[in-house]
């Protein structure tokens, strides 16, 4: 997975993602000057940057290029979190603390989320019915 985004990285690819179209480094630096000052060279800067990182990918416009995410957000967010999850010596642990920091809309994401994995699954078992025995039929 390639490193967290840095704070002007993740401003600059926010702008990318949500405009969801090849992007030049003047669309960026103007949207970004309603926020901070900043030069064209720095935007200029982070957006080779993350070329040359294999975030975006960019085709020549004339005397300028067009910026287009390699990704989408929430594959960066979720190899954030894989990682994170990956470095822990007890990854059960961190789940459990992790699940106790969700806010009640958090776990709705995560209990919709997990339906429709185990929904795309083949091998996976169907969810058990709202309010049924987890042991039900495990024999315990």
């Amino acid at each position: 997975m390639p490193r967290q985004l840095g704070e002007l990285e993740d401003a600059v690819m926010t702008r990318v993602w949500q405009w969801n179209r090849p992007v030049t480094v003047r669309e960026v630096l103007e949207d970004l000057q309603q926020e901070r000052s900043i030069a064209y060279t720095t935007v200029m800067t982070v957006m080779d940057n993350l070329h040359q990182k294999g975030w975006v990918r960019r085709e020549v416009d004339g005397r300028a290029y067009r910026y287009t995410a390699v990704s989408t957000r929430a594959a960066y967010s979720a190899a954030l979190m894989n990682e994170a999850w990956s470095q822990s010596d007890n990854p059960a642990a961190a789940l459990v603390a992790f699940f106790g920091m969700m806010s009640p809309e958090q776990r709705e994401a995560l209990n919709d989320a997990i339906r429709i994995v185990g929904h795309n699954s083949a091998d996976a078992p169907p969810p058990p019915a709202e309010g049924a025995d987890e042991t039900e039929g495990s024999g315990r």
